[in-house]
């Protein structure tokens, strides 16, 4: 086990229940699964875990196309066959193309890495069940060279879903999970204040105000997440936009500005031109 216990980092904000996560996983030698909305810091987290354990970081980042089979390895044919065909004699050695996976590179580290799994729920429904044997035994077979590849120390593996799909109850039996629940606003006040440590009270206060504001509309299809409130406010520090712009105007009543940053689709800025118009006729 690494030295020492994580308890977060100075760039990233950890709440009490994450930290605690984050131990028992390592302590218990599983996967911690981290769910939550996009946005919320699960992709970081192994990031900073890694830093704050001093382990290297190895990302397997999951697409719709991804076999479970990639993370352990891939064999070449095709460039086998081609410098056949050319006479290279490395044709002789079939370890020339096999080609190492995420899973592989973890395995042969010769210090304990942190190993994220990210956006399992993107693949195939079966592709958690196919990497079960491997997270349990810590070792896979190469046919290819007729070798099993052994983990020389387990990886920290961290996996992050965004709830796309049900996962299989036999992979989260395996698993220690942990949902990351939406920042309330005394910890997007310090998620805040890491980024932007000199950034006015006054404009702290009322950004974070009419974000809020904003999450709770109703009829919301996306709602603004954590990194978006940190681009806006970027775009506000930057555009020098004044914390009264903000005050006078209540989220529910009028689009703020730079609302790009926070609203991603037009089905939501349409939401919010209708709220802003029947704000204005009633008040007229």
């Amino acid at each position: 086990m690494p030295q020492g216990r994580f308890e977060g980092t100075d760039t990233y904000i950890a709440t009490e229940d994450l930290m605690l996560a984050v131990n028992a996983a390592i302590t218990l030698e599983r996967p911690l699964l981290i769910k939550g909305e996009p946005g919320t810091g699960k992709t970081m987290l192994a990031e900073e875990v890694a830093r704050a354990i001093g382990a290297p970081l190895i990302q397997w980042h999951i697409k719709s196309i991804t076999k479970a089979s990639q993370g352990l390895y891939e064999y070449d044919a095709v460039a086998r066959l081609r410098d056949s065909q050319l006479g290279d004699g490395r044709v002789h050695d079939i370890r020339n193309y096999i080609v190492q996976g995420k899973l592989w590179e973890a395995f042969a580290s010769e210090t304990r890495p942190v190993l994220l799994i990210d956006e399992i729920d993107k693949a195939d429904i079966e592709f958690p069940n196919d990497l079960l044997q491997e997270l349990d035994r810590m070792e896979f077979y190469v046919y290819e060279t007729k070798e099993t590849i052994t983990a020389i120390h387990r990886p920290v593996i961290i996996i992050t879903s965004n709830n796309e799909k049900e996962l299989p109850d036999a992979f989260l039996r395996r698993c220690f999970f942990h949902y990351i629940r939406f920042p309330d606003t005394e910890t997007m006040t310090r998620i805040v204040g890491v980024h932007f440590p000199d950034l006015k009270k006054d404009l702290l206060k009322e950004s974070l105000e009419t974000f809020f504001e904003m999450r709770e509309v109703p009829g919301l299809k996306k709602k603004p997440s954590t990194s978006e409130l940190l681009d806006w406010i970027k775009l506000l520090v930057a555009e020098d936009i004044p914390p009264e712009t903000l005050r006078s105007k209540d989220a529910r009543e009028a689009i703020p500005p730079l609302y790009g940053a926070l609203l991603k689709n037009e089905q939501d800025v349409h939401l919010f031109e209708r709220l802003a118009f029947l704000h204005r006729r009633n008040a007229g």
